[in-house]
């Protein structure tokens, strides 16, 4: 890929720049100029990650030596076509992972191929590293979209290799470095959730630290009264909090509020990333715990059990595929067919109890419930006559009573 890039200097006119006003895309900007002698047109997508992100980002791009900035409110699309999906699919990579950052990555990339379009833009940079997955998650939808844009990576490149480095290029060329502290983590925050990694993180040993997290109080913190919520879903999709209908974004901002006020959402984990390494990483999704475990419950009513059993094994491929950046692979499309289907009935009401870290479900009802009092009941009934049991258990277990005689000599 690199020498590929390198053949692309000094051929291309315009480039869109995925730009967060760090200092590694601040720096990105002079290098593309200077290196393929190209207008750079950044790009910033609003996924709900924070006002205080966004603020001055128009003249640091500008003062980088960006030719225009574009921003885009992309938190009701990424919800309600990124999140919601995964959410109804029950998507969950590795046991633990609620996809947030690997459902961003789409969104944006989308956004950025469109705007690419709209300035006459011949190709998009990024600027991950080699290292990661989000550099497959954007590329592959460069792909996917428009497969005639080259892609630029500088990280793959260039000859900085560090944050003295890009540091010591930025006052070469004028660069206004940020001057907001830099953290020991590395994050990534969006609407729907916020990523730890690094320092002590990197020793899967280690406790993380009491005053690392930033959208949950300790649970030892929290409120000692719980409280008691009411998730209203239609067709496996979320549509009102205590009986308030509220648009996809506006709900989850709700949820997340409220979740991280009981310290509702954490997860440590150790994953295997698409490049091969573990990592570890820690998460904070209040909002996107309680939806999970309102849709799982709601699904125990309105689907049977071979149903929930493939829809369950499909799940796992389905969180793969979003995970290794595969979100406009037909595949993952087919899938979330599947699922829109299988779930046109699971619509109801949950209410769930939240305290002090943990969910757990009081009520559960809907209008499209397989449950049955009258068969379910101890007392007699005329739809289940017990006595047809005993058959059914003769049928059901007749090749265990076989191997039996087999093994006994009968």
């Amino acid at each position: 890929m690199a020498t590929e890039q390198r053949g692309l200097r000094g051929k291309l006119k315009k480039v869109v720049l995925a730009y967060s006003g760090g200092l590694d895309t601040s720096v990105i900007v002079p290098w593309l100029r200077e290196n393929y002698g190209c207008e750079v047109v950044c790009f910033t997508a609003d996924v709900g990650q924070g006002i205080k992100e966004l603020e001055g980002l128009e003249e640091k791009a500008k003062a980088s030596g960006a030719c225009q900035l574009v921003v885009k409110d992309l938190q009701e699309e990424f919800v309600s076509d990124y999140i919601f999906p995964c959410l109804r699919a029950g998507a969950i990579y590795e046991r633990k992972y609620l996809l947030g950052t690997s459902m961003a990555r789409p969104v944006i990339a989308k956004a950025m191929v469109d705007v690419a379009k709209q300035v006459g833009a011949d190709a998009v940079a990024h600027g991950c590293t080699g290292k990661g997955n989000d550099q497959v998650r954007f590329e592959l939808t460069f792909f996917a979209l428009d497969p005639k844009l080259h892609v630029v990576v500088p990280w793959r490149e260039w000859d900085i290799t560090g944050r003295e480095d890009a540091i010591e290029y930025a006052k070469k060329h004028n660069v206004p470095v940020p001057v907001t502290k830099k953290s020991i983590y590395s994050r990534d925050g969006n609407l729907w959730h916020l990523s730890h990694e690094g320092d002590i993180l990197e020793d899967p040993a280690k406790e993380p630290k009491k005053d690392m997290y930033m959208l949950t109080v300790d649970p030892e913190d929290a409120p000692n009264e719980p409280e008691y919520l009411e998730i209203g879903i239609v067709s496996g999709l979320p549509v009102s909090v205590n009986g308030k209908e509220l648009s996809p974004a506006s709900l989850l901002k709700e949820l997340n509020q409220i979740g991280g006020k009981h310290g509702i959402g954490r997860v440590d984990m150790v994953e295997n990333r698409l490049v091969g390494m573990k990592s570890r990483g820690v998460y904070e999704t209040p909002g996107g715990t309680i939806l999970y475990a309102a849709a799982l419950e709601l699904e125990s009513l309105t689907l049977d059990r071979e149903t929930i059993q493939v829809k369950d094994s499909l799940a796992l491929k389905y969180a793969e595929l979003v995970y290794a950046g595969r979100w406009f692979d037909p595949l993952r499309e087919s899938l979330d067919a599947f699922m829109k289907n299988i779930t046109k009935t699971t619509t109801g009401s949950v209410t769930l109890k939240l305290y002090k870290g943990s969910v757990t479900v009081t009520s559960r009802s809907s209008p499209f419930s397989l449950y049955r009092q009258d068969i379910s009941s101890f007392e007699s009934g005329d739809i289940y006559d017990q006595a047809d049991a005993a058959g059914f258990i003769r049928l059901y277990g007749l090749p265990m009573r076989v191997r039996a005689m087999l093994e006994k000599g009968m």
